[in-house]
């Protein structure tokens, strides 16, 4: 199952997006569901904070992975930043690729360009079910 939603580029859109995503998932365990609501948070606020596009949250589920993608139509590419523990932001791709079992970052294939950012969570990773549970 695949489903897709289309956002504004307002903060207001990032919890939109977050309730968007466990609507979807709603059949899976609490601590899932709350690494899923972590990381959406944290895709979504960076296509607010860093574009001007609206962005798409894609969800799809299949039987032992989850696969959630994050995209607009921002120029650069994302990269994990290395800050401080006093820094109140920039840990939010550090997040996405500790909790997540993969992630990336590929160049949209919209004519318009854009970049496309996504999680997976493999759900027969022993590794992934300790940091969903930690």
């Amino acid at each position: 199952m695949t489903s897709n939603r289309k956002f504004p580029n307002d903060p207001q859109a990032v919890r939109a997006a977050r309730k968007f995503a466990l609507h979807e998932l709603s059949g899976y365990a609490p601590e899932l569901l709350d690494t899923v609501e972590l990381l959406v948070s944290e895709l979504a606020g960076n296509c607010v904070r860093h574009t001007s596009s609206n962005f798409e949250v894609s969800v799809a589920s299949a039987r032992r992975r989850i696969r959630v993608s994050v995209s607009d139509r921002g120029a650069g590419t994302p990269a994990v930043q290395h800050v401080d523990s006093s820094a109140v932001a920039g840990r939010g791709l550090a997040l996405v690729e500790t909790l997540s079992s993969s992630w990336g970052v590929r160049a949209s294939r919209l004519p318009r360009g854009g970049k496309v950012v996504w999680f997976e969570l493999d759900l027969d990773d022993e590794r992934a079910r300790a940091r969903m549970v930690a």
